[in-house]
Formats: C-alpha cells, sequence, structure tokens
C-alpha cells in the first residue's frame, strides 16, 4: 500500500527543531547526583566530628581517672606512714611497705603509658579518617566534572533533524559506537542491524524490513516496512536521514536510520518508543507503489 500524500493534520505535527527534552533530564539527574554526594559528605564530617568531641570526652574522663588514682595512692602512703608510727614497725617492714608503694606507683606508670598510647591512636585515627573524607570530596567533584565532560560530548556529536513524516527525531547516531550511546541514554528502544538484499523481509525488533535497492555511490537506498500487516516502501532514502512511520498504539513515530550504505548491505538502526508493543508483522501484503 503508498503512503498517501502529507495532510494538514500530518503538517500540524511538524515540530521546530529544540534541545531534546532527556538532555534536560540527564543535566537535572547528574545536578541532583552532585546534591546528594554533598548531603553525604558533609553528613559523614559532622559523624567525625561527633567521633572526634566523644573521644576528647572520653580522654578527659580518663585523666579524672589518673588524678583520682594518684590521689589513693598518696592517702595509702599517708596511711602507711601513719599505722608506722603507731605500731612502731622495725625497718624491715618499712622497707618491705615502701617496695609495695613502689610496685603500685611503678604499675601506675605503666598504666598512664599505655592510656597515653590509646590517646594518641585515637588522634591518628581521627586524622587520617578526616583525611580519607578530603580525598573522598576531591574524587567526586572529578566524577562530577567527567560527568558533565561526557554529557557535553553526546550533545555536540549528535544532532536532531526532522524525518522525512516532517517529524522532529531524537539525536541521530553515525556509527555503532553513537548507536551504543543512545542504548545507555535510554530514551528509546534501539535495534541495530546490518541488512542485505533478500526476498524476503528480516526481523528488527518487533518489525519486518526488507532491502530491495543499495547505490553505494550516492548513499541511498530503497527499503520495504512490514508493520500492523502493511508493507510500506521508503525509496531513495538517503544514508543519515531519519525515515519514519506509525505503528498502531505509538503515540511517537518510529525510525529508522541507515548509517552506512556500500553495494553489498545497509548498516544502521530502528528506534523505537520506550517499551513500544507492535502487533507481530505480516510480510503476506504486497509492497506498495
Amino acid at each position: 500500500m503508498s503512503l498517501s500524500p502529507e495532510t494538514p493534520q500530518e503538517s500540524h505535527m511538524m515540530e521546530a527543531p529544540g534541545l531534546p527534552r532527556w538532555v534536560t533530564l540527564l543535566f537535572v539527574v547528574a545536578f541532583a547526583l552532585v546534591a546528594y554526594l554533598l548531603y553525604a559528605s558533609y553528613s559523614d564530617r559532622q559523624a567525625l566530628q561527633k567521633a572526634a568531641g566523644d573521644a576528647d570526652k572520653k580522654t578527659q574522663a580518663l585523666a579524672a581517672e589518673v588524678d583520682k588514682a594518684n590521689a589513693r595512692i598518696a592517702d595509702l602512703k599517708g596511711i602507711v606512714e601513719v599505722t608506722s608510727q603507731k605500731l612502731q614497725l622495725t625497718e624491715d617492714e618499712l622497707a618491705r611497705a615502701r617496695g609495695f608503694a613502689q610496685a603500685i606507683k611503678k604499675d601506675q606508670s605503666q598504666s598512664d603509658a599505655q592510656l597515653r598510647q590509646q590517646i594518641g591512636q585515637v588522634q591518628q585515627d581521627t586524622t587520617q579518617k578526616f583525611g580519607q573524607m578530603a580525598t573522598d570530596l576531591n574524587s567526586t567533584k572529578t566524577d562530577v566534572a567527567s560527568t558533565k565532560a561526557d554529557l557535553d560530548a553526546t550533545k555536540s556529536q549528535m544532532q536532531s533533524m526532522k524525518g522525512d513524516m516532517g517529524v522532529q527525531s531524537g539525536l541521530i547516531a553515525r556509527n555503532h559506537d553513537e548507536v551504543e550511546e543512545l542504548k545507555r541514554i535510554g530514551e528509546r528502544d534501539i535495534f541495530e542491524f546490518t541488512l542485505t538484499k533478500t526476498k524476503t523481509p528480516q526481523h528488527v525488533g518487533p518489525i519486518l524490513l526488507q532491502v530491495r535497492k543499495l547505490d553505494a555511490k550516492h548513499f541511498r537506498y530503497t527499503m520495504n516496512v512490514v508493520a500492523d500487516d502493511k508493507t510500506v516502501e521508503k525509496k531513495d532514502k538517503t544514508a543519515g536521514e531519519p525515515v519514519q512511520f506509525y505503528v498502531h498504539g505509538a503515540r511517537a513515530p518510529y525510525e529508522i536510520v541507515v548509517f552506512d550504505v556500500t553495494s553489498s548491505q545497509a548498516k544502521g538502526y530502528l528506534s523505537t518508543p520506550k517499551s513500544a508493543a507492535a502487533p507481530a508483522p505480516s510480510a503476506a501484503t504486497p509492497p506498495g507503489n
């Protein structure tokens, strides 16, 4: 069945070229990610500061315990002196008491040294955590800058244009790598293909395609599109041109872009609205003239 001439309704569907909506959405997502990462970094810094404050409080509490222990030692020494005077202990007994006091003092010194070591370790751990946090913040800034650069590169490399039905297309891929980029963006479902001239149509995503003519010199081709049990001929189309057609139930047109034409094959991709559910195509209907 042949395509009917363009009607006034179809002319109203023509849209002025503009910035694709997915680019704006990607920038919004990127900025939201930056805000989230900065908020997470701020929360980590607050947690580390609280931990440092808790460590200082523990240090002060341990120092108070040391003072209390030293006070108890002094009290013990006074008690020993008073007891020795009252009981008139012998020199040997006093020497043993002094030895006992020295042992207590030595043990206390060792405990003090261990406590100072623990306090130093806490301070060192806190310093390392702050350093790691600063490194993570720098890495986050680098990742955000890299994401912005990737978005800018994608925008500059792939452009949008009007298709053969006068409808503004999405971004147009010109090679396999850019097709992969379209898949990563995920705005539409992408089905890449390499087709040769055959007598029967070949499945590409939810439709059937049949290459009928290849003109490598002028980068042109003729192709039959089979969808909704109808066959439509797309004649003398140019490589890189969005070839558009509507499928029942889809609000936006399907698009075929052939980016490489040789004497034996055509390479390109089919772009359909996200999660488009097209009826099973049939090749029974003859192509239009």
